[in-house]
């Protein structure tokens, strides 16, 4: 049975689906714990290897200097800091397990790629590893009929204090990782270095039309997974090639499903579709993985902070004033959006021909990815609830266009239509007093809508 999307246009079934092709990207080996480690471990090695090689004799003064003692004093020292630092090195892995279990299980599991790729914590365990690596490879080296390789004996001195050290840090730093403080201020910087490079500044925040033609042969994908990054300039260079338009309908962010169709091609001519030219082409652009990541995703950031939110209105945790917090960097993250060209993107081949047409998410988009589940979640905390409403202020008060508006003054009263009736009447009418400020901050008034007895409109 042949797929059929708006009118005639089906999937030809005789045309296999090429697979995207396999990738290492930078973001993914930064979120591996293993492969600087890995890295270290077998520098160390090559450098062992050739440190063994200089063997002064014994009466050479600065042979001497480094190590005064013969073979069996120095074997003694490549032992004991060989096992010394494997005991370190799993106090790190374990402490380290414990903090991607506490953060996926209090905060939220989209969290773990950020401790994984923590630049910190892998140039610890390379310290570790790299330690451990020269012990080993020197103490094979060790031969009591020969003189001693010093040169190795100092570098495992060195590295065996670098471990202590590097060792207290880590501890230090992984205490520091572990408060929710600090794992919202990371997803908001990420977040925030993310929107930078993905969505031009506007000081209208307008959106591109870029006009849909009828018809068109509709693409589908080759694997199931979430699109991690879309590689246009590949794909533009086919459809020139070809002369062909091509309208993205997938970005960053979503889930695809094998033989779902993610694109739509025209010819410039009319004529036949090179299909398999373009399967092939698509599946070069689009990088398809098993979670989502930082490097084109936008909302994963406001995704992070959402899930942050939600997990502390839960009762198992029943702490509104972290989600309060974590709407706070939700609300910066929303008026810097507030800035942006959001929406569809053009690519032009080299001739200026508009070739490729991407989706792009909208204002409405990021509003409801933060407000929808928070006010769901929370319908019967007026701490949480009052939060959401401040958001919407903060954003009412940079608004840069009336859609803007509009969309804040909708998410207003979803709020209030999704408070519980089960409130005091005190805590609804502060809920409902934060609404009408963001009326006031939407018509202009921001003397009325900041204005406060003790600024209790901006604390929690």
């Amino acid at each position: 049975m042949s797929n059929t999307l708006h009118g005639s246009s089906t999937f030809p079934p005789h045309h296999p689906v090429p697979e995207p092709r396999f990738r290492v990207s930078r973001d993914a080996l930064r979120a591996s714990l293993w492969f600087w480690p890995t890295c270290a471990s077998l520098a160390a090695v090559l450098l062992t290897l050739l440190l063994l090689q200089v063997r002064p004799d014994d009466d050479v003064a600065w042979a001497r200097w480094i190590w005064p003692t013969g073979v069996d004093a120095a074997s003694s020292l490549l032992q004991t800091v060989a096992t010394s630092v494997m005991t370190a090195a799993t106090v790190t892995f374990s402490l380290t397990v414990v903090a991607l279990q506490l953060a996926s299980q209090q905060f939220s599991p989209r969290l773990l790629r950020e401790f994984a790729r923590d630049a910190r914590t892998q140039t610890i365990l390379g310290v570790l590893m790299g330690t451990f690596m020269v012990s080993i490879t020197g103490l094979h080296g060790m031969d009591a009929d020969r003189a001693v390789p010093v040169l190795v004996v100092g570098l495992v001195y060195v590295l065996g204090i670098a471990s202590g050290v590097v060792l207290l840090l880590f501890i230090g730093h992984i205490t520091r990782s572990l408060r929710v403080d600090t794992m919202m201020l990371n997803a908001h910087q990420g977040c925030l270095a993310v929107l930078r490079e993905t969505y031009p500044a506007s000081d209208i925040g307008e959106v591109q039309d870029f006009p849909r033609p009828d018809g068109g042969t509709p693409v589908p994908v080759g694997r199931s997974g979430i699109v991690q990054a879309v590689h246009a300039k590949p794909l533009v260079q086919t459809l020139h090639e070809h002369g062909l338009t091509m309208r993205m309908e997938v970005q960053p962010g979503d889930h695809v499903t094998i033989g779902t169709p993610v694109a739509r091609v025209w010819s410039d001519d009319g004529g036949p579709v090179p299909l398999g030219a373009v399967r092939e082409s698509l599946a070069a652009a689009l990088e398809i993985g098993y979670e989502r990541t930082p490097e084109q995703d936008a909302a994963l950031g406001l995704r992070q902070l959402t899930d942050i939110a939600v997990k502390a209105t839960s009762p198992s945790i029943n702490d509104p004033i972290t989600a309060a917090h974590a709407l706070g960097y939700c609300a910066d993250l929303l008026v810097d959006i507030s800035h942006r060209r959001l929406g569809p993107e053009g690519q032009q081949d080299n001739d200026g021909v508009l070739r490729l047409v991407t989706v792009g998410r909208d204002y409405r988009y990021f509003m409801d990815l933060v407000c929808g589940p928070v006010r769901r979640f929370a319908d019967s905390e007026p701490i949480v609830l009052t939060a959401v409403q401040r958001l919407l202020r903060d954003c009412a008060a940079n608004a840069v266009n009336d859609d803007q508006r509009e969309e804040i003054r909708r998410q207003s009263s979803l709020v209030l239509e999704n408070t519980s009736r089960n409130l005091a009447v005190a805590d609804e009418q502060e809920v409902r007093d934060m609404a009408r400020r963001v009326e006031e901050a939407l018509v202009g008034d921001l003397e009325s809508a900041f204005a406060d007895r003790a600024g209790e409109t901006r604390s929690v």
